[in-house]
């Protein structure tokens, strides 16, 4: 299979995953692969109890999380996308191969949940796992899941993204019934990608210092014939500094600029050859201290069959697309290779240490990012990300974006 093909299908496949639950392992990683040390077992992994992706979990379902050695660091989950997120109690087994949530704990219906959990092997290298689920919505009914946090402070590329467990038929009813409000003022209008997800941006990057409200007025709204929602709250975020970074894959540099000015330019290796980078504005969405790439969950597969990567503690990953660009700390490579090649399997790599370090670039970069900040790609190869790959909808023009608007 050729690595066109294998993009495509790639490609294909986390549209579909971005229209249900994001994917909990990351796709892309720096390429000639050097660990030090033999690959560990296929059984050396963190296992999840709901599986990743999973939904119609019932309120007293099965939660947990195991290893079968090694020691659990740490665990968090966490009820996400509400007024107020919640954090499942539950604690670390004594032995250390286990985490269950403390007796009595019930989940809550029509909720997404995310699962955070880091995991030390005999040698004390770590690894991770991000996974997320949803729970039961009762029959006759949708939800949306959206973000960003409520209360969370955001860079200037922020769009808010609603993914519906329901295919939405009544668009403009339930469209309605979202409100964005901004202050200072600025007109926000929503766009449809298909049935179950609607996006909202202004025609130009938010205001430093705005604050904006999300209210939701989806009770017994008729999304689809006898389907109705649940929700109705309100939840804000504010607009914080400007902060765009500039990859250029053919000069293999990215510049930082804050609210204008530039605060760095820092080396980088992007996609190699048959790998490239997307070109376009991408916007922040997730952000990890550590986290697993697994070539195989984006289609990166060799003649074997196997994955052509996995690397189980990438550090200072921050995900730019759904379908798996990140721009993340790289410890494997060559130093050599930032500022001069691209070796990439599509990612922009800075260098970094094995478990992270400050004072790398990829360390410095992460500390001052936010769920937000724009990077954009330019002198790739390879084409402009599609607009509904992540929250990569600023490459729309505002005439275009306004057409997948319902309303007048």
């Amino acid at each position: 299979m050729s690595n066109a093909v294998k993009r495509t299908r790639a490609t294909l496949a986390a549209a579909l995953v971005w229209t249900g639950i994001l994917a909990g392992l990351t796709g892309c990683t720096g390429g000639e692969l050097d660990l030090g040390s033999k690959p560990r077992s296929a059984e050396d992994v963190i296992r999840i109890t709901p599986e990743n992706g999973a939904r119609r979990v019932t309120a007293d379902g099965k939660l947990e999380v195991k290893l079968p050695s090694g020691r659990l660091e740490r665990v968090r989950v966490t009820r996400i996308e509400d007024a107020q997120p919640a954090e499942i109690p539950g604690r670390i087994a004594v032995d250390g191969l286990s985490w269950r949530p403390d007796p009595g704990t019930r989940l809550a219906l029509a909720a997404k949940y995310r699962i955070d959990a880091v995991a030390l092997d005999a040698h004390g290298r770590r690894s991770a796992r991000h996974t997320t689920f949803t729970t039961l919505v009762p029959e006759h009914h949708f939800i949306g899941y959206f973000n960003p946090e409520n209360r969370s402070t955001v860079g200037t590329g922020m769009i808010v993204s609603f993914v519906f467990n329901r295919r939405i038929e009544n668009r403009a009813a339930v469209q309605r019934a979202i409100g964005i409000k901004a202050d200072p003022p600025v007109e926000v209008v929503g766009h449809w990608f298909d049935g179950q997800r609607l996006d909202f941006r202004p025609r130009d990057y938010w205001k430093p210092g705005t604050k904006v409200s999300v209210d939701l007025r989806l009770r017994d709204v008729e999304g689809a014939p006898g389907v109705f929602g649940l929700q109705s709250k309100t939840t804000t975020f504010t607009v914080g500094r400007s902060q765009i970074s500039t990859v250029d894959a053919r000069n293999h540099t990215m510049e930082v600029r804050r609210d204008g000015k530039l605060l760095a330019t820092l080396p980088i290796t992007a996609g190699a050859r048959k790998t490239t980078t997307y070109n376009g504005k991408m916007v922040v969405s997730e952000m990890f201290d550590v986290t697993r790439m697994n070539g195989a969950t984006v289609g990166f597969r060799n003649k074997k069959g196997k994955s052509e990567y996995d690397i189980k503690d990438v550090p200072h990953a921050i995900r730019l697309t759904t379908s798996g660009t990140f721009l993340h700390g790289n410890y494997w490579a060559d130093p050599s290779v930032f500022g001069t090649k691209n070796v990439s399997h599509g990612c922009v790599g800075l260098r970094d240490a094995q478990g992270g370090s400050q004072d790398a670039p990829a360390g410095w970069f992460f500390d001052r990012t936010l769920i937000g900040d724009v990077v954009e790609v330019v002198n790739s190869p390879d084409r402009t990300v599609d607009p509904w790959n992540g929250l990569s909808g600023w490459n729309m023009d505002w005439a275009e974006w306004k057409a997948g608007s319902v309303l007048s």
